[in-house]
């Protein structure tokens, strides 16, 4: 392990690389046999289900329920929202075919040519075509909304160019769908979920993150607004985080779903959808990580402490194992999630640096020597400093430890944003500084053209529109046309 370790590419020399070192010695992932998909590997899992569980159990507070929805959409349902099929269209895998056979030359297995489906099907980019097909039965009157539904699932875009967990061709979600009988609900609903979302990655994720609106050119495929928020990593690119849209009546219109409001008139039902990803464990890691491995959240670590003994002789360890026993039951009573290592197979030095690299929280290790003095040395992966506590109260000193870990992380993150932060007035400077990386805050005409000629030139992109900060007007950096307020801008995953 520790060769391992020494075998990681530092984020200075290539970062990319260094990415996608620590996602597989860090047994998160790896690639599959089928090109641009992966497998997520059990400890890679782990953090994902902790993700899940907390984003549903928010999902839960705000009133909505899971449910599941196809897997495979009818070609025409596409073709019913202009805007959305655009947008998704040169992602979409096609199924043409129902069954396979045998070659009559026995090379192997043919698809049968007899077999043809009538009408293609696609395998779901994103499921807001297949769901208002379904709202369509179950929305007759105002008395029938809102309908708040969410479901998690995968979803397949035809990816040409693929990174473990930040662009893969199937990739697993959550997805919300929400029905509403006006205009002010929905929008109200598209505000909320982005709450959800900017309070679990900075809770939970310790990712400091900027709420905003997208552009009309970054907008989803279909929606009338899409809201934001926009994460910084430690190479200076953007990532988008998490994704909120205000579809207006564009799908119910699309699909005809219509209710009698509470004045007997027939109207179209309002919409939202929502959703983030496991991109958001590629957030997490390049958020936060470093040089010696993975650092992780105590909030979505797999197990927040790892405990391992270092023993001369069995009877020694029997000791130990005794004193851990008592340790680790304090320490869960708290709500600690504990594994204790005590596996005879890798020596303590390879545990340690395994464990080290994994990111795991906290590290406790008991000895001969911590036996006799009732002591145990705490090392916090976050700062790698190691001290010795007494084995008295030592679950509620790890239990605070954990905390200051998570706000620790979470500030760290946010200095560093704050360091690359800057505001710039002219073309010229932008050009010089966005080679820096980092988030960019100047002024912009409001206009497609401008937009996209900034992309051409420099490669960066408008991140959002922030919803909170300085609103005070100025003029465009590159045409000097006036300008409502600075709008973000960084080069982007």
């Amino acid at each position: 392990m520790a060769k391992e370790l020494k075998e990681l590419t530092k984020r200075s020399e290539n970062y990319s690389q260094w990415y996608n070192d620590l996602v597989i010695k860090a047994d998160l992932a790896e690639s599959s046999a089928v090109r641009g998909c992966m497998v997520i590997k059990p400890y890679g899992y782990a953090i994902w289900e902790k993700m899940q569980r907390q984003l549903d159990d928010m999902f839960k507070e705000t009133g909505h329920v899971n449910a599941y929805f196809p897997l495979l959409i009818p070609k025409s349902y596409l073709s019913r929202e202009a805007d959305h099929v655009e947008g998704f269209a040169k992602e979409c895998a096609v199924v043409t075919h129902y069954r396979l056979k045998n070659a009559e030359d026995g090379s192997g297995v043919i698809v049968d040519p007899s077999a043809k489906l009538e009408e293609e099907l696609i395998i779901r980019p994103t499921s807001e075509t297949i769901i208002w097909s379904t709202y369509k039965n179950w929305i007759r009157s105002y008395r029938d909304l809102p309908i708040l539904c969410n479901q998690w699932a995968n979803v397949m875009r035809w990816e040409m160019r693929t990174r473990l967990f930040l662009r893969t061709a199937e990739f697993l979600w959550q997805e919300g769908h929400t029905a509403h009988a006006t205009r002010e609900e929905a929008e109200s609903e598209a505000r909320t979920m982005l709450d959800v979302y900017s309070e679990f990655a900075e809770n939970f994720m310790a990712v400091p993150v900027v709420k905003g609106i997208k552009t009309p050119n970054e907008r989803f495929a279909g929606a009338l607004e899409t809201y934001t928020i926009e994460a910084l990593m430690q190479d200076g690119k953007a990532l988008q985080s998490g994704t909120s849209h205000f579809l207006g009546q564009n799908f119910a219109k699309a699909f005809d779903v219509q209710f009698v409001n509470q004045n007997n008139e027939l109207e179209y039902v309002w919409a939202t959808s929502w959703g983030v990803s496991t991109r958001l464990m590629g957030a997490l890691i390049m958020a936060h990580s470093d040089d010696n491995g993975l650092v992780l959240p105590p909030k979505l670590a797999p197990y927040q402490v790892v405990i391992v003994p270092i023993y001369k002789n069995d009877e020694q360890l029997n000791a130990i194992n005794e004193k851990v026993a008592d340790i680790i039951k304090e320490l869960k009573a708290l709500g600690v999630s504990v594994k204790y290592d005590n596996a005879d197979n890798k020596r303590p030095g390879f545990k340690f640096a395994e464990y080290e690299l994994k990111g795991v929280p906290v590290r406790l290790v008991m000895g001969g020597r911590d036996l006799e003095n009732n002591t145990v040395e705490v090392m916090r992966r976050d700062t790698l400093q190691k001290e010795t506590k007494s084995c008295d109260n030592i679950a509620e000193y790890v239990k605070q430890l954990l905390e200051d870990i998570q706000a620790n992380i979470y500030q760290k993150a946010l200095n560093y944003r704050s360091e690359h932060t800057i505001v710039v007035d002219t073309y010229e400077e932008f050009k010089e500084k966005i080679e820096e990386g980092g988030f960019i805050l100047a002024h912009w005409d409001g206009t497609s053209e401008t937009e996209e000629k900034i992309k051409e030139e420099t490669k960066a992109t408008i991140r959002c529109i922030p919803l909170e900060g300085d609103t005070t007007p100025g003029k465009c950096m590159v045409t000097g046309k006036p300008s409502e307020r600075r709008v973000l801008f960084a080069r982007a995953y």
